[in-house]
């Protein structure tokens, strides 16, 4: 059953006296579509990835150069689709955001760096040093 003009215009109030209050938590609302859509181009592009894979086999199975370069192509572009939807987010609350772990004197995980490369595996290496201690 619809809403009726005067119950929307509440609606709308009251989501825009809530998006004033607290914004971050509008914005962890309105977040949800976002994610389901991210989540569905993931699945789309993880399907056309096979499907590419796939007619890549077939053309080299059928020696038909073309059909094998076309089955490349779209697993690129699969590919390059899902990194976009992963980066954006497809899941719920990130793992950044967990609580400490429970060992003595080690902090929790600590955020992402934006280092090179070398410096992401070290930190990667410490953890584990730390880990087997």
């Amino acid at each position: 059953m619809p809403l009726s003009d005067e119950e929307a215009r509440l609606l709308h109030q009251l989501e825009q006296s809530l998006a004033a209050e607290d914004p971050d938590f509008a914005s962890t609302l309105r977040g949800s579509k976002f994610m389901a859509h991210n989540r569905r181009v993931a699945v789309l592009s993880a399907l056309g990835f096979i499907a590419g894979l796939v007619v890549m086999f077939a053309g080299a199975v059928s020696k038909m150069t073309l059909i094998g370069v076309i089955g490349f192509l779209v697993m690129v572009g699969t590919a390059f689709l899902f990194t976009q939807a992963w980066r954006r987010g497809i899941g719920g609350p990130a793992e950044d955001a967990q609580a400490p772990s429970g060992k003595p004197g080690r902090p929790g995980r600590q955020p992402k760096s934006s280092g090179s490369f070398v410096d992401r595996m070290e930190e990667r290496w410490q953890r584990r040093r730390d880990d087997n201690i």
